[in-house]
């Protein structure tokens, strides 16, 4: 991995999600201006979102400057139970002082790739441009996971959307039961701090064969500009 990636190894899931919750709250209560917070979805994450909504995480964190953004969606209503929005808005957003107007969630009413273009200019309007600029990363934090076949925000093997260099948000048909909007590599590469939460046996393979840059998966192609941070519980952890 590059050297500007480090790993975390996690005695269990709750000692992930509690290291990943100090790393996080130090990044955005030492920022300065506008804070943008890429999610991610899963079951992985939930534990973080909920320790952000209590203290002490929750006495440090600057709620009034951190805007909201989701790096994938699945197509299904907010209020459905596979909605990243939802699992989201019940850990966190409804638990702690988020200023509704700096929620910006994918919609998932109507079309899908018109839902992946609304999605598109939501975020050029926040960052101001057209063009994304490597010395001007759109998000401060980003949080990604790690499926077993090695998928990374919708980014699924195999799919076309790995070589979009050109769109910022697209959608994704076919490859899971549902619909899908995600992020594109040159989005999710566009960040200051970017962390990988990976827990589980399931992840084992997985987590290995990035290490190894297997550009097969998906995950391990993703080149993010600033600092990566790989927490890992030992579940997860390839054997040494």
């Amino acid at each position: 991995m590059p050297s500007r990636t480090r790993i975390e190894v996690a005695q269990d899931p709750e000692d992930l999600a509690r290291r990943a919750a100090r790393w996080l709250v130090d990044i955005a209560a030492g920022s300065q201006g506008r804070c943008a917070i890429s999610l991610s979805g899963g079951s992985t994450p939930r534990r973080l979102y909920q320790l952000l909504a209590e203290p002490p995480y929750r006495d440090t964190m600057p709620w009034d400057r951190i805007h909201w953004f989701w790096g994938d969606e699945r197509f299904v209503p907010p209020d459905h139970p596979d909605s990243n929005y939802r699992m989201v808005r019940e850990a966190l957003l409804s638990r702690a002082p988020v200023p509704a107007t700096n929620i910006s969630p994918i919609a998932t009413g109507g079309d899908p790739a018109a839902a992946a273009r609304d999605y598109e200019r939501t975020l050029k309007r926040f960052y101001g441009a057209e063009t994304l600029d490597p010395a001007r990363p759109l998000f401060e934090i980003q949080l990604l996971g790690l499926g077993p076949d090695g998928h990374t925000a919708s980014l699924f093997p195999g799919t076309k959307v790995l070589d979009e260099r050109q769109r910022w948000a697209v959608e994704v048909i076919g490859a899971k039961a549902e619909d899908r909007i995600t992020l594109t590599y040159p989005v999710l590469e566009s960040s200051h701090h970017t962390a990988f939460l990976v827990a589980g046996a399931d992840k084992r393979d997985a987590l290995s064969r990035v290490q190894a840059g297997d550009r097969d998966l998906p995950a391990a192609r993703l080149a993010p500009h600033g600092e990566i941070v790989w927490f890992v519980d030992k579940e997860a952890c390839p054997a040494r």
